[in-house]
């Protein structure tokens, strides 16, 4: 696409053209307001300079959406030609009050411009409004001429019927750079109808409208050729966002093209088509999405009467209205939630051990919406849904590359499937006590290490955390696509607890594990990719593993299969009640080899009562976020980003607080692109399109991370005793030094304003205890932030496991055996303590004793091991241990110590290693 030769207004203090928006709308509104009042001569010119600079900013934005409509927003313009300013202040200031409300939404005259001037769309009564109907926009892309684009409204218009079951307004643009503007920027956007006529280029020239171009794939538009645009169009929305529907408009050969490929067309068009047939694809596209079958079903068994000869009680509420003494949870919950709760299959509703009626319909529509082949629900959190797939993928034996500091269901996942565990070491943040992620280079040396031992062929399985805790993001596409290189027939297991909200921003969307699966399977079939591949081969034919670990690998498409799998806690970060989580799968062996032993997981580990309400609230979630995640999810980033432009430009925020940085975060070798910071003063915000695309690691830019070290208050005593006990604002994770803020998909600019307010609230009185602190209490602090920034224990690695616990000790491989470990250590004579306090460690270590771990050792939050039954203690561990500032830690009891095998345990275990005698 050609770059615009015209000047671009430098707009670098805002991150997205919808926070530009509404703070120039507020802006307009404080503006024509002032200039209703008596003013000096020079005032009033200086007021109505400033309201035709912000209109100059927000005459190119209003052209990418319905309300207010061109012809408003010009009249906005003439009433201040006119001198009627009575008249334009009333006009801004009803725009205004609907856009922030959405009012314009539920009233069909928003487009009236006599009641924009004399009356609120606020001011109808409940009583006079009429049903209200869910309202979406609908973008025509067509070089129309305003008597084009006016007798299209209308005609559309006059489609309209009372029985339709959602309102809708169109928008024009005129050509393919504009429509895809639009689709980024406009979320009010469903539906794009794509007509003869348009043509390549924009005419906007706001720099902040063509940041929404970077945000494409990095190839997108290069084949893009002067000819017919509409089909191409078409293709590009599908990679923007899959969720909407397209419809093209044609004049020629309506056959020819609807078999070509047009992304997510849902139907080709000939131009001379009635407008009622689109009218009505417009409608039953929308309604494909909104419905929600097993909610519906739900709602509808819950208006049935009922009688109940079934278990529980509290099925239609009737222990509850009985009941003299517990009445107030009635009251509490209302009564919805127990008409809807039983323990039936039937009637309308469905097994969700084996669904064939609505849940089957919602896991289908789920899988749809998350780019899956197959889709699970799961009513016990994303927990339950590891070890399920790693059950049904991997057999006793098998080996299994590990994220050593992934949650720990995955390893009580590895103690269930007896498999051989080989533990990938994070790069570590010794600074902020935290780890990133594994890099490319160790996951492939591992690979290259167990093919040299002639072990390739026991390997099984990949198993990473993406994104991180911390929001650390891999670069998805080429972890498989190289492992798959060494191992054609590797299966991945992407843990996105964090990340279900991914598949609706663009950027995100190309570091999730569904995407990128598709992107292989489709790259592996093209000529393109073939033709690369072997001029590759013929180049690496003899290559060495040291050149294989300093180069991008590249799959041999003829042997490669795509076997990828992804659970999601869909409650962590979209709509569904606690424990919801879902299991999306795209594995081309999915039906050989793994159905049947997915199925007998899936038995095992889901209860025979899930709870129906959870199942109806993934369906729901879906639904949302087919229709509005897009929105959702570009409000809830720059709630983020502008937190993190409050917090570090604060003046007195960062004379103890600081948030940190990509930089920081994710070493320089890992950060191709360059980028080191999201924004900084001097140059505003950076354009992270160049890191999501090409990097190794990138940052979640939801995820704000904040260096208390400042303070003097380590992260635990913030985050309890500052933030949650004085303040009532709750967080999950902390380090020592840091604690973690999350934006999501609920959060207001209200709440980070909150938090602004917090900060600078608890910075005023440190300042203030540092004004009148005495020459000793301030050197107390200075020790005490000192020894938080500077007097950090380094992050310890994976140390190893006993030679009793691995299968071929010696040999240079490192995969051991966790349940052997594990339920050895079920016998109490086996075990003993060793206090950490002291120096009786370092005795025994000195004594050339090995100190073998019999349980998992888990500092909570954030929930991942820093021992495992079989391993052995390292000084690292114990100095690491030594440091931990959080209260809850599994599997170690203060008072008695760690729990290790005894020296007799481990002799006989030498003699005759537990994994053998137990085969």
């Amino acid at each position: 696409m050609k770059a615009s030769n015209k000047p671009k207004k430098s707009l670098g203090e805002y991150y997205s053209a919808l926070q530009l928006r509404t703070d120039r709308w507020t802006n307009l509104r404080i503006a024509t307001e002032q200039l209703t009042k008596t003013l000096t001569d020079k005032r009033r010119l200086d007021a109505e300079r400033k309201i035709r600079e912000l209109i100059e900013v927000l005459r190119p934005i209003e052209l990418y959406w319905a309300f207010p409509g061109h012809d408003t927003f010009d009249r906005i313009e003439n009433l201040l030609e006119e001198g009627r300013v009575d008249a334009l202040a009333n006009i801004v200031r009803n725009i205004c009050r609907a856009l922030m409300s959405n009012s314009y939404r539920r009233n069909p005259h928003h487009h009236d411009l006599d009641e924009l001037i004399e009356g609120s769309p606020d001011d109808e009564s409940n009583e006079s409004r009429p049903k209200e109907l869910p309202y979406f926009e609908v973008l025509f892309v067509d070089n129309f001429t305003p008597i084009q684009e006016a007798n299209l409204r209308r005609t559309m218009a006059s489609m309209r019927r009372p029985e339709d079951p959602f309102m809708y307004e169109p928008v024009f643009v005129p050509s393919l750079t504009d429509a895809l503007i639009a689709v980024m920027f406009n979320h009010n956007v469903q539906t794009v109808v794509v007509r003869n006529g348009l043509r390549l280029e924009s005419e906007q020239t706001l720099e902040i409208l063509h940041r929404y171009m970077s945000r494409l794939e990095e190839d997108a538009l290069q084949d893009v050729e002067p000819k017919e645009y509409g089909p191409e169009l078409c293709r590009l929305i599908a990679k923007l966002r899959p969720e909407l529907d397209v419809f093209l408009f044609t004049d020629q050969s309506v056959e020819e093209i609807a078999g070509a490929n047009l992304g997510n067309c849902r139907r080709v068009f000939y131009n001379q088509e009635d407008h009622l047939e689109l009218h009505l694809n417009i409608l039953r596209g929308v309604s494909d999405r909104f419905e929600a079958p097993f909610f519906t079903a739900l709602t509808e068994y819950a208006r049935k009467p009922t009688g109940v000869f079934h278990a529980m009680p509290i099925s239609r509420g009737k222990s509850i209205t009985r009941s003299h003494w517990i009445k107030d949870m009635g009251e509490f919950y209302g009564m919805n939630i127990f008409l809807a709760e039983t323990s039936a299959t039937s009637g309308g509703l469905d097994s969700l051990l084996e669904p064939h009626g609505p849940i089957k319909k919602a896991q289908e529509k789920a899988a749809r919406a998350f780019g899956a082949k197959q889709t699970f629900f799961s009513t016990n959190g994303t927990s339950t849904c590891n070890k399920i797939v790693v059950q049904a993928i991997v057999r006793p034996g098998d080996i299994v590359l590990v994220d050593r500091d992934c949650h720990k269901s995955h390893h009580y996942g590895m103690v269930l499937a007896g498999a051989q565990v080989v533990y990938l070491d994070s790069y570590p943040l010794n600074d902020y006590s935290m780890y990133g992620a594994v890099p490319m280079r160790e996951i492939k040396h591992r690979l290259l290490e167990l093919k040299a031992a002639g072990k390739l062929d026991r390997v099984r399985m990949l198993l990473l955390t993406n994104c991180t805790f911390d929001g650390v993001v891999y670069n998805v596409e080429r972890v498989m696509e190289e492992c798959l290189a060494i191992k054609p027939d590797l299966v991945f297991l992407w843990d996105e607890a964090w990340f279900a909200f991914a598949r609706f921003g663009p950027a995100y969307r190309r570091r999730t594990g569904m995407h990128c699966a598709g992107l292989l399977r489709e790259r592996f079939k093209s000529p393109e990719y073939r033709a690369a591949y072997a001029k590759y081969a013929e180049k690496m034919a003899d290559a060495d593993d040291e050149t294989l670990l300093k180069t991008r690998l590249m799959a041999d498409p003829e042997k490669a299969r795509v076997r990828v799998y992804a659970c999601q806690s869909t409650h962590k970060t979209l709509t569904s009640l606690r424990q919801g989580s879902m299991i999306h799968v795209h594995d081309q062996d999915f039906k050989d080899e793994v159905e049947q032993a997915f199925h007998e997981a899936y038995m095992t580990h889901t209860s025979t009562s899930p709870n129906y309400q959870i199942i109806a609230s993934l369906d729901i979630g879906r639904r949302q976020v087919e229709l509005e995640g897009f929105e959702f999810i570009q409000r809830q980033v720059e709630q983020a980003m502008s937190l993190r432009k409050a917090i570090n430009h604060h003046p007195l925020i960062s004379k103890y607080f600081k948030v940190l940085t990509v930089a920081e975060m994710i070493p320089a070798e890992y950060r191709k692109s360059g980028i080191k910071s999201y924004w900084d003063p001097e140059h505003g915000w950076s354009d992270i399109a160049e890191a999501w695309s090409e990097d190794e690691f990138v940052l979640d830019a939801t995820r704000v991370t904040l260096s208390v070290s400042g303070s003097g208050w380590d992260g635990d005593t913030f985050k309890n005793q500052i933030l949650m006990d004085k303040h009532g604002i709750q967080i999950n994770k902390t380090s020592r030094n840091t604690v973690l803020f999350m934006t999501n998909i609920g959060t207001t600019r209200s709440s980070i304003a909150y938090l602004i307010e917090v900060l600078v609230k608890i910075a005023r009185e440190l300042d203030e205890r540092l004004d009148d602190a005495s020459v000793v209490e301030k050197k107390i602090f200075e020790r005490k932030v000192k020894a938080l920034r500077e007097d950090l224990p380094p992050l310890p690695d994976f140390s190893f496991f006993h030679d009793a616990f691995r299968l071929s000790a010696g040999n240079g491989t490192p995969e051991g055996d966790i349940r052997s470990a594990f339920f050895l250590a079920y016998d109490e004579g086996k075990c003993e303590y060793i206090p950490i306090e002291g120096n009786a460690i370092e005795k025994e270590i000195a004594t050339g004793r090995k100190l073998v771990s019999t349980t998992f050792v888990i500092p909570y939050p954030p929930g991942f091991p820093i021992l495992v039954p079989g391993q052995v203690i390292s000084q690292e561990i114990i100095a690491f241990m030594r440091a931990l500032d959080v209260t809850e830690i599994h599997g170690y009891r203060p008072e008695l110590g760690l729990r290790i095998f005894t020296e007799t345990a481990l002799a006989d275990l030498e003699a005759k290693p537990v994994i053998q005698a137990l085969q």
